[in-house]
């Protein structure tokens, strides 16, 4: 396990657990902690005996965002000082989208602005019954960031999200689940032993095919039909030259379970 002051880093065999660890400030990002996270991100990526990646917070928030009070005190200053914290806030997200390894969002509580892109931003995204998501940008005169623009859209529609991002609009957990925002609720009890079993289930599976599959869907929205089977039909041929691939044909044959450890 590592530690910043503002995030924790913690191993569990295959598993990489990022735990936002501002609690008093409601996990907002600084520059410290946007920093921290996109080092941790590339370390995620980096490291190959990672076979999934949990985003987490401490505390009773995921992540209210940014940390507007920091912005405050950084008087004219500030257009630069978005220009940093985004600068390492987009790298962390860029890893954890493209990475080949899962990732897991367990949303332990609300989460506002670049929170709501982090939260909203894992594969499987499960939220604690007592969270609930507000854009919340345009009510201190600021616009999104975070790729949320890019997400929102794709998850819910063009016409919900420009609802969510110019009105504020909160969203319940389980609102955000009926969306299609979220994957899930879970109880806030259940949460974190939910999303290990998850998280349990992707590590033993198989990797590479795991990291093409996130790479397909993300480029899905820019593709004809043409070029997206033939991006599959290259990523299959990829998957069956893997031992992963040989490994699950011949298990199914056998009618066996896979290892693909």
């Amino acid at each position: 396990m590592s530690t910043t002051s503002s995030l924790v880093f913690e191993r569990d065999g295959a598993i990489a657990t990022l735990r936002l660890n501002r609690p008093d400030m409601g996990n907002a990002l600084d520059i410290p902690m946007a920093r921290a996270l996109m080092e941790a991100a590339i370390a995620c990526d980096e490291d190959d005996a990672i076979r999934c990646v949990v985003l987490t917070g401490t505390g009773r928030m995921f992540c209210a965002g940014g940390d507007v009070g920091s912005f405050a005190a950084s008087g004219d200053k500030l257009p630069a000082m978005l220009k940093e914290i985004t600068a390492y806030l987009h790298a962390a997200v860029t890893r954890l989208s493209r990475m080949n390894k899962p990732l897991v969002t367990a949303i332990n509580g609300p989460a506002a602005g670049a929170g709501y892109s982090l939260a909203v931003l894992g594969d499987i995204a499960l939220a604690a019954r007592s969270a609930h998501f507000t854009m919340a940008y345009t009510a201190i005169g600021l616009t999104p960031d975070g790729g949320s623009t890019w997400l929102l859209p794709r998850l819910v529609g063009l016409r919900r999200a420009q609802e969510l991002a110019l009105l504020n609009r909160r969203l319940s957990a389980e609102e955000g689940a009926t969306l299609g925002l979220v994957t899930r609720v879970v109880d806030d009890a259940a949460l974190l032993a939910e999303a290990d079993q998850v998280a349990k289930q992707l590590a033993v599976s198989a990797t590479p095919a795991l990291g093409k599959v996130r790479s397909l869907l993300l480029s899905s929205f820019g593709a004809t039909l043409e070029e997206q089977m033939e991006a599959e039909a290259r990523s299959i041929a990829e998957s069956a030259r893997t031992p992963y691939g040989r490994e699950g044909v011949a298990a199914f044959v056998a009618r066996r379970k896979p290892d693909f450890t």
